[in-house]
Protein backbone atom coordinates (compact mmCIF):
# COMPACT_ATOMS: atom_id res chain seq x y z
CA UNK A 1 0.00 0.00 0.00
CA UNK A 2 1.46 3.72 -1.17
CA UNK A 3 1.13 6.22 1.66
CA UNK A 4 3.37 8.46 0.70
CA UNK A 5 1.64 11.52 -1.53
CA UNK A 6 4.55 11.98 -4.38
CA UNK A 7 4.69 8.47 -4.61
CA UNK A 8 1.07 7.95 -5.24
CA UNK A 9 0.96 11.11 -7.71
CA UNK A 10 3.81 9.05 -9.93
CA UNK A 11 2.15 5.90 -9.21
CA UNK A 12 -1.03 7.20 -11.00
CA UNK A 13 0.79 9.16 -13.43
CA UNK A 14 2.11 6.00 -15.17
CA UNK A 15 -1.16 4.28 -14.31
CA UNK A 16 -3.12 6.63 -16.48
CA UNK A 17 -0.95 5.78 -19.49
CA UNK A 18 -2.27 2.35 -19.50
CA UNK A 19 -5.43 2.39 -18.11
CA UNK A 20 -7.43 4.31 -19.92
CA UNK A 21 -10.15 4.39 -23.05
CA UNK A 22 -7.63 4.95 -26.06
CA UNK A 23 -6.24 1.43 -25.20
CA UNK A 24 -9.52 0.22 -26.19
CA UNK A 25 -10.73 2.26 -29.15
CA UNK A 26 -7.47 3.39 -30.80
CA UNK A 27 -5.84 0.45 -32.34
CA UNK A 28 -2.73 2.64 -32.94
CA UNK A 29 -2.22 3.63 -29.31
CA UNK A 30 1.29 3.48 -27.98
CA UNK A 31 2.45 3.49 -24.31
CA UNK A 32 5.84 5.29 -25.03
CA UNK A 33 7.07 7.65 -27.08
CA UNK A 34 9.06 5.33 -29.38
CA UNK A 35 6.23 3.65 -30.22
CA UNK A 36 7.84 -0.15 -29.37
CA UNK A 37 5.49 -0.63 -26.75
CA UNK A 38 1.61 -1.10 -27.58
CA UNK A 39 -1.03 -3.13 -27.60
CA UNK A 40 -1.33 -6.06 -30.18
CA UNK A 41 -4.12 -6.65 -32.18
CA UNK A 42 -6.80 -9.62 -31.97
CA UNK A 43 -5.30 -12.52 -32.76
CA UNK A 44 -4.03 -15.97 -32.96
CA UNK A 45 -1.83 -17.33 -28.92
CA UNK A 46 1.09 -17.89 -31.88
CA UNK A 47 1.22 -14.24 -32.80
CA UNK A 48 0.94 -12.94 -29.28
CA UNK A 49 4.12 -14.98 -28.53
CA UNK A 50 5.91 -13.94 -31.67
CA UNK A 51 4.83 -10.14 -30.28
CA UNK A 52 6.66 -10.80 -26.93
CA UNK A 53 9.15 -12.01 -28.99
CA UNK A 54 9.70 -8.58 -30.39
CA UNK A 55 10.18 -6.75 -27.87
CA UNK A 56 13.33 -4.97 -26.16
CA UNK A 57 14.87 -7.76 -24.39
CA UNK A 58 15.71 -4.96 -21.79
CA UNK A 59 12.82 -2.50 -20.62
CA UNK A 60 13.65 1.26 -21.56
CA UNK A 61 13.16 3.80 -18.91
CA UNK A 62 10.04 5.07 -21.09
CA UNK A 63 7.86 2.26 -20.14
CA UNK A 64 7.64 3.57 -16.66
CA UNK A 65 7.66 7.46 -17.77
CA UNK A 66 11.39 8.04 -16.85
CA UNK A 67 14.12 10.13 -19.18
CA UNK A 68 16.35 7.76 -21.32
CA UNK A 69 19.26 9.95 -18.60
CA UNK A 70 17.76 7.37 -15.91
CA UNK A 71 19.73 4.09 -17.67
CA UNK A 72 23.25 6.14 -17.35
CA UNK A 73 21.92 6.24 -13.40
CA UNK A 74 21.49 2.46 -13.59
CA UNK A 75 24.62 1.35 -15.21
CA UNK A 76 26.85 3.22 -12.87
CA UNK A 77 25.50 1.97 -9.76
CA UNK A 78 25.68 -1.07 -11.41
CA UNK A 79 29.07 -0.87 -12.24
CA UNK A 80 29.77 0.75 -8.50
CA UNK A 81 28.14 -2.81 -7.30
CA UNK A 82 30.36 -4.67 -9.51
CA UNK A 83 33.55 -3.16 -8.93
CA UNK A 84 32.58 -3.94 -4.88
CA UNK A 85 32.07 -7.14 -5.30
CA UNK A 86 34.92 -8.04 -6.83
CA UNK A 87 37.27 -6.33 -4.40
CA UNK A 88 35.25 -7.99 -2.08
CA UNK A 89 36.25 -11.01 -3.63
CA UNK A 90 39.82 -10.30 -4.49
CA UNK A 91 40.25 -9.50 -0.50
CA UNK A 92 39.06 -12.90 0.58
CA UNK A 93 40.82 -14.51 -1.60
CA UNK A 94 44.42 -13.35 -0.28
CA UNK A 95 45.84 -15.24 2.21
CA UNK A 96 48.98 -14.98 4.35
CA UNK A 97 51.25 -17.28 1.90
CA UNK A 98 55.42 -17.06 2.27
CA UNK A 99 56.69 -13.81 3.39
CA UNK A 100 53.02 -12.24 3.16
CA UNK A 101 51.12 -10.94 5.90
CA UNK A 102 48.11 -12.78 7.26
CA UNK A 103 44.30 -10.73 6.85
CA UNK A 104 44.47 -10.61 10.40
CA UNK A 105 47.95 -8.98 10.57
CA UNK A 106 46.75 -6.40 7.71
CA UNK A 107 44.11 -5.53 9.52
CA UNK A 108 45.72 -4.79 12.26
CA UNK A 109 48.20 -2.76 10.95
CA UNK A 110 45.76 -0.50 9.18
CA UNK A 111 43.48 0.08 12.78
CA UNK A 112 47.02 1.15 14.29
CA UNK A 113 47.89 3.16 11.63
CA UNK A 114 44.77 5.06 11.34
CA UNK A 115 44.37 5.03 15.33
CA UNK A 116 47.96 6.81 15.28
CA UNK A 117 46.99 9.25 13.37
CA UNK A 118 43.50 10.39 14.84
CA UNK A 119 44.31 13.39 17.29
CA UNK A 120 42.19 13.03 20.77
CA UNK A 121 38.91 14.28 20.88
CA UNK A 122 37.81 17.79 21.44
CA UNK A 123 37.07 19.16 25.17
CA UNK A 124 33.41 20.33 24.83
CA UNK A 125 33.62 21.94 28.13
CA UNK A 126 36.75 24.31 27.48
CA UNK A 127 35.24 25.38 24.10
CA UNK A 128 32.33 26.86 25.32
CA UNK A 129 33.75 28.23 28.25
CA UNK A 130 36.33 30.03 25.51
CA UNK A 131 33.50 30.70 22.65
CA UNK A 132 30.57 31.35 24.84
CA UNK A 133 26.85 31.34 22.58
CA UNK A 134 26.56 35.41 21.32
CA UNK A 135 24.41 36.93 20.05
CA UNK A 136 27.33 39.32 18.16
CA UNK A 137 29.37 36.09 17.60
CA UNK A 138 26.99 33.56 15.62
CA UNK A 139 30.42 31.19 14.36
CA UNK A 140 31.39 30.21 18.31
CA UNK A 141 28.32 27.83 17.92
CA UNK A 142 29.14 26.71 14.73
CA UNK A 143 32.72 25.60 16.48
CA UNK A 144 31.11 24.00 19.40
CA UNK A 145 28.56 21.79 17.70
CA UNK A 146 31.43 20.96 14.66
CA UNK A 147 33.68 19.92 17.68
CA UNK A 148 31.03 17.62 19.22
CA UNK A 149 29.85 16.45 15.35
CA UNK A 150 33.85 15.37 14.60
CA UNK A 151 33.87 14.11 18.15
CA UNK A 152 30.70 11.88 17.46
CA UNK A 153 32.60 10.63 13.97
CA UNK A 154 36.02 10.21 15.91
CA UNK A 155 34.39 8.18 18.68
CA UNK A 156 32.80 5.79 15.97
CA UNK A 157 35.79 5.22 14.76
CA UNK A 158 37.87 4.76 17.23
CA UNK A 159 35.67 2.46 19.13
CA UNK A 160 35.19 0.01 15.62
CA UNK A 161 38.65 -0.35 15.25
CA UNK A 162 39.75 -1.13 18.90
CA UNK A 163 36.92 -3.46 19.04
CA UNK A 164 38.15 -4.61 15.59
CA UNK A 165 41.74 -5.34 17.06
CA UNK A 166 40.01 -6.88 20.19
CA UNK A 167 37.75 -8.95 18.08
CA UNK A 168 41.45 -10.25 16.37
CA UNK A 169 42.94 -11.26 19.51
CA UNK A 170 39.88 -13.78 20.17
CA UNK A 171 38.93 -10.93 23.30
CA UNK A 172 35.62 -10.51 21.61
CA UNK A 173 33.22 -11.66 19.56
CA UNK A 174 33.57 -10.55 15.46
CA UNK A 175 29.92 -9.07 15.02
CA UNK A 176 28.78 -8.69 11.66
CA UNK A 177 29.00 -4.97 12.08
CA UNK A 178 32.72 -5.22 12.78
CA UNK A 179 32.90 -7.78 9.97
CA UNK A 180 31.75 -5.39 7.40
CA UNK A 181 34.44 -2.78 8.90
CA UNK A 182 37.20 -5.31 8.11
CA UNK A 183 35.95 -6.25 4.72
CA UNK A 184 35.85 -2.17 4.22
CA UNK A 185 39.35 -1.73 5.38
CA UNK A 186 40.89 -4.35 3.18
CA UNK A 187 39.57 -2.87 0.05
CA UNK A 188 40.24 0.38 0.94
CA UNK A 189 36.67 1.64 1.48
CA UNK A 190 35.21 4.08 3.64
CA UNK A 191 33.06 1.47 5.98
CA UNK A 192 29.60 1.88 6.03
CA UNK A 193 29.60 2.27 10.00
CA UNK A 194 31.15 5.24 9.55
CA UNK A 195 29.38 6.99 6.60
CA UNK A 196 26.46 7.00 8.67
CA UNK A 197 28.24 9.61 11.10
CA UNK A 198 30.33 11.22 8.41
CA UNK A 199 30.29 14.10 6.06
CA UNK A 200 29.51 12.94 2.18
CA UNK A 201 32.57 11.84 0.87
CA UNK A 202 33.38 9.75 -2.20
CA UNK A 203 37.02 9.59 -1.12
CA UNK A 204 38.95 6.05 -0.50
CA UNK A 205 40.37 5.24 2.70
CA UNK A 206 43.51 6.57 2.65
CA UNK A 207 42.18 9.70 1.62
CA UNK A 208 39.43 9.88 3.70
CA UNK A 209 41.49 9.77 6.66
CA UNK A 210 43.62 12.11 5.86
CA UNK A 211 40.82 14.70 5.09
CA UNK A 212 39.91 13.96 8.08
CA UNK A 213 43.14 14.78 9.99
CA UNK A 214 42.98 18.23 7.96
CA UNK A 215 39.42 18.82 9.02
CA UNK A 216 40.31 18.37 12.63
CA UNK A 217 43.24 20.49 12.16
CA UNK A 218 41.18 22.94 10.90
CA UNK A 219 38.99 23.07 14.05
CA UNK A 220 41.64 22.76 16.47
CA UNK A 221 43.35 25.59 14.94
CA UNK A 222 40.45 27.73 15.10
CA UNK A 223 39.92 26.76 19.25
CA UNK A 224 43.52 28.23 19.21
CA UNK A 225 44.27 30.77 17.51
CA UNK A 226 40.75 32.41 17.59
CA UNK A 227 38.43 33.18 14.59
CA UNK A 228 39.62 32.50 11.04
CA UNK A 229 39.32 35.19 8.57
CA UNK A 230 38.75 32.45 5.83
CA UNK A 231 36.53 29.39 6.83
CA UNK A 232 37.15 25.83 5.12
CA UNK A 233 32.65 25.76 4.24
CA UNK A 234 33.41 22.45 2.85
CA UNK A 235 34.87 21.13 6.37
CA UNK A 236 32.24 20.87 8.63
CA UNK A 237 29.61 18.13 8.92
CA UNK A 238 27.10 20.49 8.35
CA UNK A 239 27.02 23.82 6.50
CA UNK A 240 24.03 25.41 8.14
CA UNK A 241 25.27 28.13 9.77
CA UNK A 242 22.27 29.69 10.37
Amino acid sequence: RVTDDWDRRCITTILRIYYNEEVVHDNKYKFSPSGSYFAPPSGTYDSYIQFIKQLPPAQLPEVFGMHDNVDISRELQDTKQLFEDLLMTQAQSTGGGAGGASTEQKLTDIATDILTKLPSAFDIEDAVEKYPVKYEESMNTVLVQEMERFNRLGGVITTSLMNLQKAIKGLVVMSESLEQVAGSLLVGKVPELWSKSSYPSLKPLGSYINDLVARLKFLKAWYANDKPTCFWISAFISIKLS
